[in-house]
């Protein structure tokens, strides 16, 4: 399942963050943390070990982990990992599927978070393979983008301006990307049968009583 949330940055964080994108110092090869294969196809930049970039990832993290929809969506249980990443003129990352295995543990879903206007830069669409056919992704600054970690997907390169983002893995409680989106479909009816009456307040009654037993046998904790 793929998933745009809007606004996920506070406006004071997005401005700390996007200001922090300018100084060169902070950034450095991302190769780095890039699997043998992928890191043939990847060329950018990413934020470096400095407090500076910590405080700001640390930030971020809890307002994605605090989302609504992320939590409704991807069920996680932690944060695997998190990076700020800088594509300026020139750069792109290739068809790649994210490691299964980061820091030891399970990647189920990934997200992009842009810090970027999309009229700011030309190019960097985030491009997803799906088996209806790729998709395209260029969100406006603080939106983001949800997706299985199985899935193949790149960057298309910059060719003009520059394209800052945060990207980051998920362990989720649910591993099976099926189960979640029914957890996920049965949240939003829940959602939509709040305030009923009669025999619709029933319905949501077993609708939030289904959700929970589902929860409760597919959940790994």
């Amino acid at each position: 399942m793929l998933l745009q949330i809007a606004d996920v940055l506070p406006e004071h964080t997005l401005t700390s963050i996007q200001e922090l994108s300018d100084r060169d110092d902070l950034f450095v090869d991302g190769q780095a943390t890039a699997g043998w294969k992928a890191r043939e196809r990847k060329h950018n930049l990413q934020g470096g070990q400095s407090k500076l970039v910590s405080g700001v990832l640390q930030k971020a993290e809890e307002a994605v982990m605090d989302n609504q929809l992320v939590q409704a969506a991807a069920r996680p249980r932690n944060m695997v990992q998190i990076l700020l990443s800088r594509y300026d003129s020139g750069m792109t990352y290739g068809n790649h599927v994210d490691d299964a295995l980061m820091r030891g543990q399970r990647t189920d879903v990934s997200f992009t978070l842009f810090l970027t206007p999309p009229d700011a830069y030309t190019g960097g669409e985030l491009v997803i393979d799906e088996p209806g056919g790729e998709q395209r992704f260029k969100l406006d600054a603080g939106s983001m983008v949800l997706y299985p970690s199985t899935t193949l997907h790149r960057v298309e390169p910059v060719s003009e301006g520059r394209r800052v983002v945060i990207v980051g893995w998920l362990r989720s409680f649910v591993r099976d990307a099926v189960k979640r989106e029914i957890l996920f479909d049965l949240d939003r009816s829940a959602h939509a049968l709040r305030g009923s009456e009669g025999q619709a307040a029933t319905a949501l009654d077993l609708t939030l009583k289904t959700r929970s037993n589902l929860l409760r046998l597919w959940a790994e904790d």
